[in-house]
């Protein structure tokens, strides 16, 4: 092979390996932050959705570890023979692929489904922030009654009571 074909298949080669690794921070983006998009509070969730967001989120903490590995082994590679700019680049392009690592192994559904940090309860005829016309959700055992507002079990998602002495846990 000649020289200026050498070249060539050289910057072909630099080319592929830049393309690769903006397509392995793109699929690191993907099992990260579409699980985030897709179950969010107050929004219209499907089955589908929650499907593929739980597999997606199961599957992060593996592929983003990959995908790490990957972005390294192809800065590595184009390092070499790489100028400044594109060495700046490199560097830059490492810090969403270790945001990703870091983030799979967060459990941001509760950050966004966070339980109240203090709950108290109120008989009904004192609570105030619940109108009348407000769904609740409703618990009776051994003859004693609790009821919690679909309005805020709909952000918080859980509570835990004790209704009749027993302890109990609803969701909504």
């Amino acid at each position: 092979m000649n020289k200026p074909e050498a070249v060539k298949t050289a910057r072909k080669h630099r080319v592929i390996a830049w393309l690769s690794l903006l397509i392995v921070i793109a699929i690191g983006f993907v099992f990260v932050f579409i699980p985030a998009f897709l179950i969010l509070p107050f929004k219209s969730q499907t089955a589908s959705g929650v499907s593929l967001s739980y597999t997606l989120k199961s599957w992060s903490p593996v592929v983003t570890v990959v995908a790490g590995l990957l972005s390294i082994a192809l800065i590595v590679y184009l390092w070499r023979g790489g100028r400044w700019l594109g060495r700046v680049t490199m560097i830059l392009l490492l810090a969403p692929i270790a945001v990703f690592v870091w983030f799979a192994r967060q459990n941001h559904f509760e950050w966004m489904f966070n339980p109240l940090p203090d709950p108290a309860y109120a008989r009904a005829g004192e609570a105030d922030f619940v109108d009348a016309r407000d769904m609740v959700m409703s618990v009776v055992i051994n003859g004693e009654a609790a009821a919690y507002p679909v309005r805020q079990m709909g952000y918080h998602h859980i509570v835990q009571d004790t209704v009749g002495g027993e302890p109990i846990v609803a969701t909504y």
